[in-house]
């Protein structure tokens, strides 16, 4: 008689987590929010309805003025003084509490990416299954940049196409002319580099409240104290801010520049991809220091 032995079937073997299965799960985590498409969707809404109702507001005034004496064309104010019938067309497609508003929104999204798991503690759990935290922040930084990149994108040119339509009769532009690509461009990535400065916060305070007000401070009211041409280094330093760097390359460039220290061009695309790489720095740094 022989003995039979029982032969137990092996443990499936676990699976390192790739990076793609960080993607995968940091997307539903994102969009497991309900907040997420309506903000997103409700942001761009109210973003280009503000410019597209700056523009009608300006087609109407301009129906009922003198023609506008559109970039370089000569006026009656040749002594320097501001042309009263000059009219930035490209300015009204990105009217500044618009995109600021646009500004908030793209970084409280980042920052809710991360200090959100730390307020429900899905922190632990995702820490615990992937020790690697380099990895996660990375993963949330590539979801989140490319949702605000389309995001960003899909806002720029149709906040543009929407108003220069409205201006075609007042020097209403297409993305041809000098700087409007520019401008555009500049635009759809002001959202993911404002989104990677709330991922960094987010990563710093782990509150969402918190975070929204650190952000608020950072990209909007900081650049208020840097104001003015009175001091060379107090404009400098403004212009080493995302909000100053993203109204230089905005800027219309068949108008004169009144700004005693303008910025180049360079300048304002480094200052931009500066903030990007500091934000995802400091993210990295915070999660990897600091206890869950």
């Amino acid at each position: 008689m022989t003995a039979t032995a029982s032969v137990r079937p092996l443990a499936p073997t676990a699976v390192p987590a790739r990076f793609r299965h960080l993607l995968r799960s940091e997307w539903v985590k994102l969009w497991s929010l309900r907040s997420t498409p309506y903000a997103l969707g409700l942001g761009g809404l109210v973003v280009t309805g503000i410019c597209v109702n700056a523009a009608r507001s300006n087609a109407e005034r301009l129906d009922r003025g003198p023609r506008p004496r559109v970039g370089t064309e000569p006026g009656p104010a040749a002594d320097g003084a501001p042309d009263p019938f000059a009219f930035d067309a490209l300015g009204t497609a990105f009217v500044d509490p618009a995109w600021q508003l646009l500004m908030v929104l793209a970084a409280c999204l980042g920052a809710a990416a991360l200090s959100g798991e730390y307020a429900t503690g899905l922190a632990r759990t995702t820490f615990a299954a992937v020790p690697d935290r380099r990895s996660v922040v990375a993963a949330k930084a590539v979801v989140v940049t490319a949702v605000l990149l389309v995001f960003g994108a899909c806002v720029a040119l149709t906040s543009f196409a929407a108003t220069q339509a409205l201006l075609r009769d007042h020097g209403g532009l297409s993305l041809s002319d000098p700087g409007a690509a520019r401008a555009v461009a500049a635009s759809a990535l002001l959202a993911p580099v404002c989104g990677l400065v709330g991922l960094a916060a987010g990563a710093l305070v782990r509150h969402a409240a918190g975070a929204a007000v650190s952000v608020i401070g950072v990209l909007l009211l900081l650049p208020a104290l840097f104001q003015g041409d009175t001091y060379r280094w107090v404009r400098r330093t403004g212009r080493l801010l995302p909000l100053d760097a993203w109204g230089t390359l905005v800027h219309d460039p068949a108008l004169p520049v009144t700004e005693k220290y303008p910025a180049t061009v360079a300048e304002a695309w480094t200052v931009l991809g500066a903030w990007a790489v500091a934000g995802l720095a400091v993210a990295v740094a915070a999660v990897r220091r600091r206890d869950v």
